[in-house]
């Protein structure tokens, strides 16, 4: 199986990431794409809703498409969720699934500072997805890492979690910008401030 890990904080996940996951999983006939929220990203600060919550709203996300799963790894694992940890782990539990990490154009520039980068270049592939005004420039990064990473273009969408908690903070509707199952999910729990 050629699976892909989108892996992120997803507070809250907005179809950005959707369009993100179907791209590649379209443009390198990936069998399956994972979904997996991190319990404490390495590069962000805590989020603002509980991994529960996080987990919650994935599921909801993802629930109609037939090649779309949820992966609740690191956030039961807590503490800083580091993907060469998790990618040790799954390949244990799958050593016949081919990986390919889903990132934003916007983090490849930042690979070489990811924890153990070189023995995860050797481990799996990563796929970087197109944002607005984000160039994927691969010239910048290291030969031994560039190699192992391919790009897969997506319709442009100017949607990112934290706009979407600044416009609830506001009192503005988000309705359309997440799937109908996240916008009703935040709702009923009245998360990021919004209420039914």
């Amino acid at each position: 199986m050629k699976i892909g890990i989108m892996g992120g904080t997803f507070d809250p996940p907005h179809i950005g990431h959707m369009l993100a996951a179907e791209s590649a999983r379209d443009t390198y006939g990936l069998d399956e794409v994972w979904f997996m929220p991190s319990h404490i990203p390495p590069h962000k600060h805590e989020a603002g809703v509980s991994g529960e919550d996080r987990l919650a709203m994935v599921q909801e996300a993802v629930k109609h498409h037939p090649s779309f799963r949820t992966l609740d790894l690191e956030v039961l694992r807590g503490g800083v969720s580091y993907t060469i940890d998790t990618i040790r782990e799954l390949q244990t539990e799958h050593p016949h699934s081919e990986f390919y990490f889903i990132i934003g154009a916007d983090m490849v520039e930042y690979l070489p500072k990811w924890q153990s980068i070189d023995e995860l270049v050797q481990r799996l592939t990563f796929i970087g997805v197109g944002r607005p005004g984000t160039p994927l420039d691969l010239g910048s990064l290291p030969d031994h890492i560039a190699g192992r990473v391919t790009l897969a273009d997506m319709p442009q969408v100017d949607i990112s979690s934290t706009m979407l908690r600044q416009r609830a903070a506001e009192g503005r509707s988000i309705r359309y910008m997440v799937p109908d199952g996240v916008y009703e999910y935040v709702q009923r729990g009245g998360l990021y401030g919004i209420q039914s």
